[in-house]
């Protein structure tokens, strides 16, 4: 048998619902979007009903969205574009410690470019502190970049508030969402952000398609120059299959919200309960109310995650927070910025439920954890 999967965070299985929107255009509907033929009809007509799915589960227009290959490359078409469009007025740009690389990278490529980046800290639980947000901004500050949930604790980051001081200020405020979609709310108009990053995979939809919210960012310059796709933002032949696949899975994270948080959140913390009755020394990592529902960050102190990992291996697929590489420990951006103590921070692995894991899988995985961590401190 397959192990059990506890790494929704990095990637989700396809819903089944979603497989059934994308068959026709695997199987029969093959015409290029583009064409003025019949055979481009139905792709055409797909590609913007999914447009239309996905602008209505992030409470903005079609035409506001754009189809991407994935988070990475939304992240970079909004952090690029709106540090270049505003460069004039300044070259100042304020991001967190925990970002994902995909957005801190592309900040490091523009310091080559003359920008400054000033990166928050967070607390002890792993949010940002507004009122740091605050005294970071100056005069020549023009784009704040806060993700809405951290891919490795959860937490949720004060997001709309950051972007009130933003707006006040007429700085460009984006946030790449990548990890919150179906799991908690994301209305662009409640987070008053001017740009957002979804990915398809972390959805329920397929890898290699994506979509950036960009209402806020006018005037956008082609990401990628050719024949004029998505209204000459991003040229490319549509990835039809993808696209329709996103949009289908937006429209089930809409419908299902309500009834899908609160199945993760009653397994996370059936995991959580499990875990703690039968192992000391294990230490939530996190906000522990403000994370999205289906993410648990556990530190089992004195362990080493690979070891961990190792022992469990066979029946439960999970996430490190640690690697450790010749004596040394080398442990995450995340939990570094948390100031983890490093005996807790080398032990810690994450894991995230999804809406297809079951209780029976989550009573296994309690009872494999505390076997593995019990025998392995046996073994100290």
């Amino acid at each position: 048998m397959k192990p059990i999967y506890l790494d929704y965070n990095a990637t989700t299985p396809l819903d089944p619902e979603v497989i059934e929107a994308m068959r026709p255009f695997i199987e029969t509907e093959f015409g290029n979007p583009s064409s003025a033929h019949w055979y481009g009809i139905a792709p055409r007509r797909a590609v913007e009903n999914a447009r239309k799915q996905v602008a209505g589960f992030l409470n903005c227009e079609p035409e506001e969205i754009i189809f991407t290959s994935g988070g990475t490359e939304s992240n970079n078409h909004a952090v690029k574009q709106a540090a270049r469009k505003m460069a004039a007025r300044g070259k100042h740009i304020i991001t967190s410690a925990i970002e994902h690389p995909a957005v801190l990278e592309v900040c490091r490529h523009l310091e080559t470019q003359g920008f400054e980046t000033t990166l928050l800290p967070v607390d002890e639980t792993g949010r940002v502190r507004v009122s740091d947000a605050a005294e970071a901004i100056r005069s020549d500050t023009v784009l704040i970049s806060i993700m809405h949930a951290n891919n490795e604790t959860g937490v949720i980051q004060p997001v709309e508030e950051i972007a009130e001081l933003a707006r006040s200020r007429g700085i460009v405020m984006h946030t790449d969402a990548a990890q919150s979609p179906g799991k908690i709310p994301v209305d662009v108009k409640a987070l008053k952000v001017h740009a957002l990053s979804i990915a398809g995979h972390k959805l329920y939809a397929p890898k290699g398609v994506g979509a950036l919210y960009a209402g806020g960012l006018p005037n956008l310059d082609p990401f990628c120059h050719g024949a004029g796709q998505e209204k000459g933002r991003r040229a490319g032949t549509e990835n039809v299959i993808g696209i329709v696949g996103l949009g289908k899975a937006c429209e089930i994270a809409g419908r299902d919200m309500d009834r899908n948080m609160a199945h993760m959140k009653r397994l996370r913390d059936r995991l959580h309960q499990g875990i703690l009755s039968g192992l000391d020394q294990v230490r939530l990592n996190g906000h522990p109310t403000l994370r999205v529902p289906n993410t648990l960050n556990l530190s089992f102190r004195g362990l080493e995650a690979n070891r961990i990992l190792e022992a469990i291996g066979l029946e439960v697929a999970a996430s490190a927070g640690a690697a450790c590489h010749a004596g040394s420990v080398e442990v995450s951006h995340v939990l570094s910025a948390m100031n983890i103590p490093k005996d807790w921070a080398k032990g810690t692995i994450r894991f995230s439920v999804g809406r297809m894991t079951t209780d029976q899988e989550i009573d296994r995985t309690i009872h494999v954890v505390v076997k593995a961590v019990k025998s392995l401190r046996k073994k100290q």
